[in-house]
């Protein structure tokens, strides 16, 4: 781990973050794991808006703020011209789930399928929470959120999470992950094997958002901690496109995580929503069966 320099973060307190903000956590885990040497390619979002408030920034390490849309052509740009320079300057991207999964996927698609030596970091916070918590590809069923509001005649959000790992995979990306904030060495090494790695590489970290999501603030590694203990967020990682290893876990119903969420209050009160909540038991139950997840217990010898 590359750890502090000189003795101070690289990514600096006093930021404009909302108290117990996933994100905020990610990026000074992110640059534990790269050191100095590294260039970062920044889409707009949340991390943007409370790091580098002008003329003011969080980042002790070469930044550049680019659009929603285009950081990995940005990336893409700087690391061929350090290609062509002979420097050794390791190449971040970093957007959160409205950049990547929506928003920046046909710039990410050309970064990959060039095979441009970058990582790109997605910060997934399941929805679009600086602009006013709107639904992106990242929020997952059932979920309310300002464009998908619970209602008489809505149950939220309609549509399952994108699985963005699998098609960044599909472009051929020899290093694929996925990471949360709620195990934060495992996150690091998953940065530090990434970036060493030849080629365009991905990690999609989970880190909740305490105003997005509705829970309270000191409870984030907590509810980061309960989306893998049931099944809802996976930790894995991909090597040419195979699974090579995923954390298992003894895993709790799905209702223990949703029902200490705002976001999915509707499912509870007035009355409760078992058909969605049995439907999202079937996505957690899905995920365990293909990733191979589950703890199984010992049969009794009785």
């Amino acid at each position: 781990m590359a750890e502090v320099e000189g003795g101070c973060e690289l990514f600096s307190a006093g930021h404009r973050a909302c108290g117990g903000c996933g994100p905020a956590l990610a990026a000074r885990l992110l640059l534990k794991a790269t050191g100095k040497n590294v260039i970062i390619a920044a889409a707009t979002g949340c991390m943007e808006v409370f790091s580098t408030p002008y003329p003011e920034t969080a980042w002790g390490v070469p930044w550049i703020h680019s659009l929603f849309e285009n950081p990995a052509a940005v990336a893409s740009g700087i690391e061929a011209s350090l290609k062509r320079q002979g420097r050794t300057e390791k190449v971040v991207c970093i957007g959160g789930d409205g950049s990547t999964l929506d928003i920046g996927v046909l710039c990410i698609s050309g970064a990959f399928e060039r095979g441009h030596d970058i990582t790109y970091i997605c910060y997934d916070n399941e929805a679009y929470m600086n602009t006013g918590i709107q639904r992106s590809g990242a929020t997952p069923y059932g979920a309310s959120t300002t464009t998908s509001p619970a209602g008489s005649c809505s149950l939220g959000n309609p549509r399952p999470k994108k699985d963005m790992p699998a098609i960044l995979a599909a472009h051929g990306a020899p290093y694929v992950a996925t990471a949360s904030i709620a195990y934060p060495n495992d996150f690091v090494q998953k940065v530090e094997r990434a970036i060493n790695t030849p080629g365009p590489c991905y990690i999609q970290v989970h880190t909740p958002c305490c105003t997005g999501w509705g829970f309270e603030s000191g409870e984030t590694l907590n509810m980061a901690k309960l989306a893998i203990e049931t099944g809802l967020w996976v930790n894995y990682e991909m090597v040419d496109g195979r699974v090579e290893k995923a954390k298992k876990v003894s895993r709790k119903p799905v209702e223990e995580y949703l029902q200490k969420q705002k976001r999915f209050r509707h499912l509870f009160k007035p009355a409760r929503r078992d058909d969605v909540i049995a439907q999202i038991q079937g996505i957690a139950d899905a995920n365990a069966e293909r990733f191979g997840i589950d703890i199984k217990r010992k049969e009794s010898s009785e």
